[in-house]
């Protein structure tokens, strides 16, 4: 299960794994990351070269001979031509590279979030969305950053390493290389050390980072709750708790980075004092010139300015894999619902549905059904009542597989829906769900949304169906109109009737009516009932209602209660029964009186 972000990761974290997940995302970009790590080399190449050249110039103008003059200024021009090379060089590695990191940060935010759309209903259940998108976000942002400290700045550190020790071990004492790889050694050990150390405040402003954003959020997508209740400051408090908690995190960060760098800058003086010192003494000895002095402290310069920003640099790309793993995290979990291997499109033809003894429970210690069994005709209507919590939106949950039955099977048309491929099972089927969440557009988008593809003449006829267009066309901005977070600019009712449109320019062969008229008023209810018999028409369709006025017309009614078919029959057979039916139709029946009687008194 995806991380509980209320607690510190207990793992321990494999950097190497984090990395390798990113190497499928830059293979399509191998030739241009073997181009940029050539032109890094050479640009390395030509920076050491500069040193080198600068020893020369000395070395000549050292000297008092006068035929010896022109010689320098042919070295000069050596120097800069190196200076320009490096500069150009660096310059290509960059162009070429940035389509790798943009690229690559690009396919892996498509990637997170296909994978999330195929994890389950469960997870999507159980997550924080707030936190979620963080840790999608940084992570990646995270994967061009950690390219980018990867190739501009770790790699031209290490080839620029090697490059010097060959130079000091090929012309000058060993001893110059030992204390430079002493010296880098001691360094790179002491930087490591030091920001591990420091990650694990990393790690907690992350969290807390991540906490307060998920409160953030859920406090603004329930404004309305928020402002009915007056908890402003309660949710100000538990915002500014989190962020507390980060803050302290964030000045232990800050504070440990300063004995970092003291550290660091003690351990690049001693080197260099050492260094100077060696030279110095060659050149008192006459076993060194002045031009090897100045390439021995141009080489040290070369080597630790980059050094002094390793730390940061190390400290980076640690906050950049741990921001990656978190992504990576999500790539890692694994869907509940999967296709079989050798599954195949529906075949719907009729579309006749069947639940066959099918036993669910969310939980292995709460089941949800018993032993429901039925079968819904093709073009026929089934319609499902029963008191709230009796397991009647779990069906349409078990028909879209959004989740798997332990117990029993579900046919559509002869067909195992275990055994056929999830798209085109939620293809044949359309659905008014008892919540409606629209997307934060137009209301023309939201009904096109059932078939991207219709016209406009066919997403109007669609919302006339719905007894929505006349609404849409009295709004300043018509089907343009933009809906708002949710669509909370728009009523239950309308939302409603926004999804209706929706089941109705899909046209699927069967349909799902969850509680579709449950927040329209009674009048609305009889003009769409009538739209939604229209449209059931020649469709097989399953109805789930609380009020049982609107499924009087159903071929079979099944009534349930804790998980049960209690009873089943047509209408007139139920009330017949004088059981659990029955009673309920007398109960809103006499609620809908005295509603009436209300109207008309007002």
């Amino acid at each position: 299960m995806y991380r509980n972000h209320t607690s510190l990761p207990q793992k321990k974290r494999d950097d190497w794994k984090t990395i390798h997940s990113l190497t499928p995302f830059l293979w399509e970009y191998r030739g241009r990351v073997i181009a940029a790590l050539s032109f890094l080399i050479f640009a390395k190449i030509a920076n050491v070269g500069v040193p080198l050249a600068l020893k020369e110039i000395v070395d000549a103008l050292d000297t008092t001979t006068g035929q010896q003059l022109v010689l320098p200024l042919m070295l000069l021009l050596g120097y800069g031509a190196l200076r320009l090379s490096s500069s150009l060089f660096n310059e290509l590695r960059d162009s070429i590279f940035a389509k790798v990191r943009h690229g690559a940060m690009r396919k892996v935010s498509v990637r997170v979030l296909e994978h999330l759309h195929n994890l389950s209903l469960r997870f999507h259940l159980e997550r924080k969305t707030g936190a979620i998108t963080r840790d999608m976000d940084r992570g990646t942002r995270s994967v061009s950053s950690m390219l980018n400290y990867m190739v501009f700045s770790m790699l031209p550190i290490i080839v620029e390493v090697f490059l010097i020790a060959a130079i000091l071990l090929g012309k000058y004492s060993i001893w110059f290389t030992v204390i430079t790889f002493t010296t880098v050694t001691i360094y790179i050990f002491f930087t490591f050390r030091i920001t591990a150390w420091r990650m694990k405040y990393r790690a907690i402003m992350n969290t807390n980072d991540s906490e307060a954003n998920t409160q953030a959020v859920d406090s603004l997508i329930n404004y309305e709750t928020v402002k009915y209740f007056g908890n402003e400051k309660y949710e100000l408090d538990r915002y500014d708790a989190k962020l507390e908690h980060w803050e302290e995190a964030a000045i232990k960060s800050q504070t440990s980075l300063s004995v970092l760098n003291v550290g660091q800058g003690t351990i690049i003086a001693i080197g260099v004092t050492l260094i100077m010192i060696l030279a110095s003494q060659g050149v008192v000895a006459g076993t060194l010139t002045m031009g090897d002095l100045v390439l021995v402290n141009a080489f040290l310069l070369q080597l630790f300015i980059p050094l002094n920003f390793l730390g940061v640099v190390y400290s980076q790309l640690q906050h950049a894999l741990s921001d990656m793993e978190l992504m990576f995290d999500l790539l890692d979990e694994k869907p509940e619902i999967t296709d079989t291997p050798d599954a195949k499109p529906l075949d719907i033809s009729e579309g006749s549905v069947r639940f066959e003894h099918v036993s669910f429970g969310y939980d292995t210690d709460r089941q949800i059904l018993f032993d429901i069994d039925f079968e819904i005709p093709p073009g026929k209507k089934l319609a499902v009542v029963g008191p709230s919590g009796a397991g009647k939106s779990t069906l349409a949950r078990l028909l879209f597989r959004f989740y798997d039955i332990k117990q029993g099977r579900i046919l559509i048309n002869e067909q195992d829906i275990h055994s056929v491929t999830q798209k085109s099972l939620r293809e044949s089927i359309g659905i008014v769900p008892q919540d409606t969440v629209l997307f934060n557009d137009s209301i023309l988008h939201n009904i096109a949304y059932a078939n991207i593809k219709a016209s406009q003449e066919d997403i109007i006829n669609a919302a006339k169906v719905a007894n929505i267009h006349d609404f849409i066309a009295s709004l300043p901005k018509g089907y343009d109109t933009v809906v708002g977070e949710r669509g909370l600019k728009l009523s239950g009712g309308e939302k409603q009737r926004v999804a209706i449109a929706r089941a109705v320019l899909r046209n699927p062969k069967i349909l799902v009516f969850d509680e579709a008229t449950s927040s329209l008023d009674s009048k609305s209810e009889k003009a769409i009932l009538q739209a939604l018999r229209n449209v059931a028409v020649d469709h097989t369709t399953l109805v789930i209602a609380h009020r049982l006025s609107t499924v009087t017309d159903a071929d079979q009614i099944l009534v349930m209660e804790k998980g049960h078919i209690k009873e089943r029959g047509t209408h007139q057979e139920l009330l017949r029964q004088n059981g659990i039916y029955a009673h309920m139709w007398k109960l809103q029946q006499e609620s809908q009186k005295q509603e009436e009687l209300q109207a008309v008194q007002i």
